[in-house]
């Protein structure tokens, strides 16, 4: 493991949110061992997933992809509060890796997109000066081609040029090449994926984790929580606890839900 635990220092409690989450307060009693290369973080809406992995990305000085900068980022000032009480231990302390939320990459994609409009505009205006010689002209283009060139190869042709699963799946796959041997925060990332992509998801963090990455996910998708060797714990009001695929509340909702959907749907008509 290159993070292997996360506790939070005792007197950094406060009767204040994320202090009060029982999954933060568990942190003052009892450090978080992380023992898997992946580790998911699963519960109710409400337990702490998101908090506590915010926490960890602005303790650990994540790259940000999609949002703004962690430091400055409003939506994350409860998470710079608990990151400011947190105590990461690592194997290897690293920068290498990212923090992604799945709601974020809607605002990303569209600044790559309005990135990409202006690098054309200005190449289409150096097209049509006629003050320029034909050199001149050359010479001025070759920032716009290598520009735009690297936005295409990293990001595609554009956010409506394919759904938003398969662009969401590309954004990742490329960061995750360039994080190998990191530490990688993933924050509901089956959101924009159908049952398909998140197999290709999961077939990424399996190579991924054999490259030598370590990852943390925040995740209500049965799915990826099956991925072979994975740690699965479950937060809640108990704190944080481990747990096995098939134990978990998603798992057991989502057969007896395919074994007799009928039955579900009658009890929601009733």
């Amino acid at each position: 493991m290159l993070l292997r635990a996360v506790s939070l220092r005792p007197e950094a409690l406060r009767a204040a949110h994320p202090f009060t989450v029982p999954a933060v307060r568990a942190l003052a009693e009892r450090p978080l061992e992380f023992a898997a290369p992946v580790t998911f973080l699963v519960g109710e809406n409400g337990s702490g997933k998101s908090t506590l992995l915010e926490g960890i990305a602005c303790a650990a000085g994540s790259i940000a992809v999609g949002g703004a900068d962690l430091k400055r980022d409003p939506s994350l000032t409860g998470a710079r509060d608990l990151a400011a009480g947190l105590r990461l231990t690592w194997t290897r302390r690293t920068r290498q890796g990212f923090f992604l939320r799945a709601e974020d990459f809607f605002g990303f994609a569209k600044r790559m997109d309005a990135a990409r409009d202006d690098l054309e505009r200005e190449r289409r205006a150096l097209l049509e000066d006629a003050s320029l010689s034909e050199r001149a002209r050359g010479f001025a283009l070759q920032p716009y081609a290598r520009e735009l060139g690297a936005l295409r190869e990293r990001y595609g042709e554009g956010a409506d040029a394919r759904s938003h699963g398969e662009a969401f799946l590309q954004l990742f796959q490329q960061r995750l090449e360039g994080a190998a041997r990191g530490l990688v925060l993933l924050d509901e990332p089956e959101a924009p994926l159908s049952p398909a992509r998140q197999l290709a998801l999961l077939a990424l963090l399996i190579d991924a984790a054999a490259a030598g990455t370590q990852a943390i996910v925040a995740t209500h998708a049965p799915i990826l929580m099956a991925l072979p060797g994975a740690e699965i714990l479950h937060l809640g009001p108990e704190g944080i606890r481990r747990v096995q695929w098939v134990e978990t509340g998603h798992v057991a909702v989502t057969r007896q839900f395919l074994n007799d959907p009928e039955a579900f749907l009658r009890r929601l008509r009733a």
